[in-house]
């Protein structure tokens, strides 16, 4: 079992305060958005043999299980993190499979650089992620019934916005959601501008459940992804629910402190809320244009007191551990490598003391017996 020293990543849209609140450690007033945990090459996790990914790479058989490799390949199939938001991160939409294996033969076949601001595919795998509140938790995820949709822009009163209302009435959902939101993302840049600014204004000064488009216009002004997100189901969990978004959903996370799990993959196709590159057609063809209910998911106990969020991939299974001194000790085994992360108290695993923000690795087929006050996150795969 070895502990992990994991890197933060300095994002602009994270919070400087949030990451080092959990660690106990003091701000350093720059962005501390995200911590990786894991061994993708971005940002591999250090122990006290290398790299993971070249601890892994040494042995994946010994580190991952035969099975794991089998599946996945000679590589841990999921990254973990812990996400500070202070401000929206770009609105997104992630690939199949499938899309993404088309979309990375493509450009690697036309020699579009994988650093290419355009490039759309950096790898060819799929991108399905579960956040996990750890606080209050904004974001925009699904869309809305185009009913639903229509009345919140019907509602501000906003002149130019009224086109969108009328194809939201005049079709069904599929191709109701699909023009508007083409049209939104192709409209003339100075006037998308001016409608944004007009309807941030009046957002705010309704306050309410406008107040979030203001706050994202505020940060974003000008940008047609306010507009986009105004599609899209408005959703805040509350420590301890998570939420699972699958391919073609359009979501944006916009403040809050979380654990994310995701399929170790970088490809995202923006729809706006960035000044990176948006490529609209490649991002028509992705995204599921369907009324999505946004799933909240909460965790399912177990007996032996594991809380498992239900999520329909294999790449990763993420659950927590509430644990007390009365409740005693676990022991937590698996045919498949661990990652196990401290959020609240302390926990012991193995012969490691965890505080909140410290994690450790756990090999395939070792057993991590843990225990003590406090909140563990257990991420694995499916095999």
């Amino acid at each position: 079992m070895d502990r992990l020293d994991n890197t933060v990543r300095p994002y602009a849209w994270g919070s400087t305060t949030a990451i080092p609140g959990l660690l106990g450690a003091e701000p350093s007033g720059e962005p501390q958005a995200e911590m990786w945990m894991g061994d993708h090459p971005g940002a591999p996790s250090r122990t006290g043999r290398g790299t993971l990914a070249e601890v892994i790479g040494a042995d994946p058989r010994r580190e991952l299980g035969t099975a794991a490799v089998a599946k996945f390949g000679p590589r841990l199939p999921f990254l973990l993190k812990i996400l500070a938001a202070a401000a929206p991160l770009s609105l997104q939409v992630h690939p199949t499979l499938d899309e993404a294996k088309r979309g990375f033969e493509d450009e690697e076949r036309r020699g579009i650089p994988v650093d290419a601001p355009e490039r759309n595919y950096k790898d060819a795998n799929h991108k399905p992620e579960l956040i996990c509140a750890l606080t209050p938790f904004d974001g925009l995820c699904g869309f809305r019934d185009p009913l639903a949709a229509a009345g919140l822009l019907d509602g501000l009163g906003v002149d130019s916005l009224k086109p969108y209302v009328d194809l939201l009435h005049a079709h069904p959902a599929e191709a109701a959601l699909r023009e508007v939101l083409t049209a939104v993302l192709t409209a003339d840049p100075e006037d998308m501008a001016r409608t944004v600014a007009e309807t941030a204004a009046v957002c705010a000064r309704l306050g309410g459940d406008y107040e979030v488009y203001a706050g994202i216009a505020r940060h974003y002004p000008g940008d047609p992804g306010v507009i986009a997100g105004m599609l899209l189901n408005h959703v805040r969990l509350q420590p301890g629910e998570g939420m699972f978004l699958g391919a073609g959903i359009p979501h944006a996370y916009l403040e809050g402190l979380a654990v994310e799990i995701m399929a170790t993959s970088d490809n995202v196709l923006r729809c706006g809320l960035t000044p990176k590159h948006v490529d609209v057609p490649e991002l028509l063809h992705v995204v599921r244009f369907e009324p999505t209910d946004p799933g909240v998911l909460r965790p399912e106990a177990s007996p032996d007191g594991e809380e498992v969020y239900d999520t329909p991939i294999d790449e990763f299974r993420l659950s927590r551990y509430v644990l007390t001194e009365v409740a005693g000790p676990r022991e937590l085994t698996r045919e498949a490598p661990q990652i196990l992360l401290c959020t609240a108290g302390t926990v012991r695993a193995g012969e490691h003391e965890l505080t909140p923000g410290q994690s450790v690795f756990v090999p395939a087929g070792e057993t991590a017996v843990v225990s003590g006050t406090g909140t563990v996150f257990r991420s694995t795969v499916v095999v």
